[in-house]
């Protein structure tokens, strides 16, 4: 049987060494057709909020999924009596220092996430590593003070179920103006959207911070 393994990979791989495999050529050129449509330079952004934004759609639910499941599974156990926290000054500095970076970086991406490379997601991801690096210098107890303070499990559901509304009104093609390109304010609805799913990352990211503490530790 191996023989007709190493047999297939060989032809596989002649049919990939000789055979030609050059794309088709189309009469236009599709970043300018999606810059276009979506009115904003960063056509990626243009692309995963506008063109395949059902795609999208379905990854802010299934990351939504993931959380809820962390949750579940964790749920039954018994939370740790002591969570060690990095304590040494130098730690605590480095790791604050980064978390504000990060939460910098985060705000910039989801704002100007249409204008430059960027987006809700990696604006969310920055954002998450923010908070998870000031929970690593941090008591449970605060952090989980500040969540239920600010209500972050709520805005996190509220930001995708607005999310979701608004990509289905975009569906429907009902659209707000593009706006000029290249300035802030334009792009349409691709802007919003983008700070949607970056609000979304963040929040879902500090639940998953918070419980993972809770019940396995730092490490």
């Amino acid at each position: 049987m191996k023989w007709i393994y190493i047999a297939a990979g060989i032809a596989f791989y002649l049919k990939m060494l000789l055979l030609p495999n050059a794309a088709p050529r189309l009469p236009f050129s599709i970043v300018d057709a999606v810059l276009q449509d979506s009115g904003v330079p960063n056509v990626v952004s243009g692309i995963i909020l506008r063109n395949r934004l059902y795609d999208t759609i379905f990854e802010v639910v299934v990351f939504t999924i993931a959380i809820m499941g962390v949750n579940y599974l964790l749920s039954n156990e018994h939370p740790l009596s002591e969570v060690h926290q990095f304590t040494d000054p130098s730690s605590v500095l480095l790791a604050r220092l980064g978390a504000t970076i990060a939460a910098i970086v985060g705000i910039e991406l989801a704002i100007r996430g249409h204008l430059s490379p960027g987006g809700g997601f990696a604006a969310g991801v920055a954002g998450g590593t923010a908070i998870g690096l000031i929970a690593m210098t941090s008591s449970p107890e605060r952090m989980q003070s500040i969540y239920q303070r600010w209500h972050a499990a709520i805005w996190e559901k509220i930001s995708v179920l607005v999310f979701i509304v608004l990509s289905m009104i975009t569906l429907a093609g009902i659209e707000l103006p593009h706006g000029e390109l290249g300035e802030l304010f334009s792009g349409g609805i691709l802007p919003i959207l983008n700070i949607l799913v970056a609000l979304k990352v963040a929040l879902g990211s500090w639940t998953v911070v918070l419980i993972f503490i809770r019940y396995r530790g730092l490490l």
